[in-house]
């Protein structure tokens, strides 16, 4: 049997964590994973009791491609009321998860053979769906010297190097540096693609979870972005799969016809549950706070037990930290920590394929008592 070369793409080493993690807790192991963004708060409230309500109904089924026009209104409504920012629902696309937007927003701007630059450590599904579309991948080093975020100054020097850029991703709050990207920032990268003709596209994902800093949406410097956000992460709906687009008027048809034969429509459950969520926010917010104390708790204790911070904490729930102290390869000393320790983190590697061998990623979204019992086992062991 021949297969493509599509399937050729690196394993998300987190998810073969998070496996791996699960059965050893099916095995009775007293596993606690920080190996993937899940937050440990159900939907909200009132997701659920709509979802409740909708079931009672019974009859849940396709909706149009771009979604239900009540929930794309009030997501026009969310951007009026958060950012000051007037989007025309006919914008605004709903996607099986954030990860349907990227595939979206990838095969309606890009060609195979075009280019798309990222941060370096970034999200790796970036790298590995642009790689099976056969799209080039231009990875430019985020570190302190430039505020651990993309910049004009760095696509000019990629373009010099590798030639003309056809894309710009960027995520703020960022996976896993914790990077928000400020206002001013976001808007100087946003003229310039704009000046240069490059697809811009805005990962706003963990909007919402933003600790230090301004956070801002790249809607408030233009029309032209792509937005893609999630009710993953702040609303805490992973497993519902539901997400958001906010296009330019010219690309909504587009992206409807790809999303027509790829996805129908995504869940007409979810996207009931997720208009009650965007109502949540005085639920959602004592969650947020939740998550506070553990980075404040994490910011401390990780570089006390030999873990120094590799970059910023100021948003997302993730700590990247340096191992080098211990390791010079991150994914063998991800296998020995759940091994030994029961707990799950995720090897830097997943993020950062040319230096990732000497940092991991730990998500602190999980309760309180388990980030401390981690934190102690850790310690213990690595004693």
């Amino acid at each position: 049997m021949k297969l493509s070369a599509r399937g050729a793409v690196e394993p998300f080493h987190a998810m073969d964590v998070l496996a791996e993690a699960t059965k050893r807790r099916a095995a009775g192991r007293p596993v606690i994973s920080m190996a993937v963004g899940q937050p440990v708060h159900p939907a909200p409230h009132a997701a659920r009791e709509a979802a409740r309500r909708a079931l009672d109904v019974g009859r849940i089924g396709y909706t149009d491609a771009l979604g239900l026009l009540s929930l794309r209104s009030a997501i026009a409504d969310f951007y009026q009321r958060r950012h000051g920012v007037t989007v025309d629902p006919a914008r605004i696309a709903i996607t099986t998860g954030s990860s349907a937007g990227f595939n979206l927003a990838f095969l309606a701007l890009f060609d195979a053979g075009d280019r798309v630059a990222i941060a370096r450590p970034g999200y790796p599904a970036y790298r590995n769906i642009l790689a099976a579309l056969g799209i080039e991948t231009v990875e430019i080093e985020v570190n302190a010297e430039n505020g651990f975020t993309l910049t004009p100054e760095a696509l000019e020097a990629a373009a010099s190097l590798h030639g003309r850029i056809d894309g710009v991703l960027l995520a703020s709050p960022a996976n896993p540096t914790g990077t928000v990207t400020g206002r001013a920032n976001l808007a100087a990268l946003s003229a310039y693609c704009r000046d240069n003709g490059i697809a811009f596209i805005s990962d706003e994902i963990y909007h919402g979870l933003t600790f230090v800093g301004e956070e801002a949406t790249a809607l408030q410097f233009g029309e032209d972005a792509v937005i893609i956000n999630s009710f993953s992460k702040y609303y805490c709906m992973t497993g519902w799969r539901i997400g958001w687009m906010v296009l330019p008027t010219a690309l909504a048809r587009p992206v409807e016809r790809i999303a027509q034969s790829l996805y129908i429509s995504a869940p007409e459950l979810s996207q009931i549950a997720a208009e009650a969520a965007l109502g949540a926010e005085a639920e959602l917010n004592v969650y947020r706070d939740a998550y506070r104390v553990n980075r404040d708790f994490l910011v401390k204790r990780l570089p006390e037990i030999g873990f120094s911070i590799a970059s910023p904490m100021d948003g997302a729930f993730y700590a990247y930290v340096d191992v080098s102290r211990f390791t010079n390869d991150s994914m063998a000393f991800a296998r020995r920590m759940l091994a030994e320790t029961d707990v799950a983190a995720t090897p830097g590697i997943d993020f950062d394929p040319r230096d990732g061998d000497h940092t991991m990623r730990f998500s602190y979204a999980g309760a309180f008592e388990e980030m401390s019992e981690a934190v102690d086992r850790l310690a213990r062991w690595l004693a």
